[in-house]
């Protein structure tokens, strides 16, 4: 059996995902995403992530890889602020003995869940459900749980550790 913490990064919203794999077939061990204010600076936000997923590491560690969204913007103040996300996630990640051992595109994880690289988002969801076998009933707490869940999937199909999507 392994396990695997997947980061989908983001100052106002970042989800995070624990994925255990167990002869082949992945569970979903437990999903969360963080909601932060605008009102706070930034440093108070990334703080308020840093407490929450040290909260989760804990809960849910040990894990074999961690896997987060790659990030790409043209945009300066987006840019900053979700670099300031990712730093506070790899120093919350060293305090455990954590780093991010690889990163994957969202185009990359569309293309390899749903077969599209510009899938849409309930596209992606529907892809993770499957591939978990989620009931029709469960319900995410955010596209961002959704989300990180994807990039784990992604990840483990690319590295031939689960079946894709059939």
């Amino acid at each position: 059996m392994a396990r695997y913490l997947g980061l989908d990064l983001s100052l106002s919203s970042p989800g995070f995902a624990v994925i255990e794999v167990r002869n082949r077939r992945p569970r979903l061990v437990a999903a969360m995403h963080v909601k932060t204010k605008s009102s706070e600076s930034r440093v108070e936000r990334c703080a308020h992530i840093a407490d929450e997923l040290a909260v989760f590491i804990r809960n849910y560690r040990p894990f074999d890889a961690v896997i987060r969204e790659d990030f790409i913007s043209k945009n300066p103040g987006t840019q900053k602020a979700v670099y300031a996300v990712w730093h506070t996630v790899d120093w919350t990640l060293d305090r455990f003995g954590y780093v991010v051992t690889a990163d994957v595109n969202q185009g990359t994880v569309k293309r390899i869940l749903t077969g599209e690289g510009k899938a849409e988002k309930g596209d992606v969801e529907a892809s993770v459900r499957r591939l978990l076998r989620l009931k029709d009933d469960f319900k995410f707490g955010s596209n961002d749980e959704s989300d990180a869940c994807a990039v784990v999937l992604a990840w483990l199909i690319r590295e031939k550790k689960i079946k894709g999507a059939a």
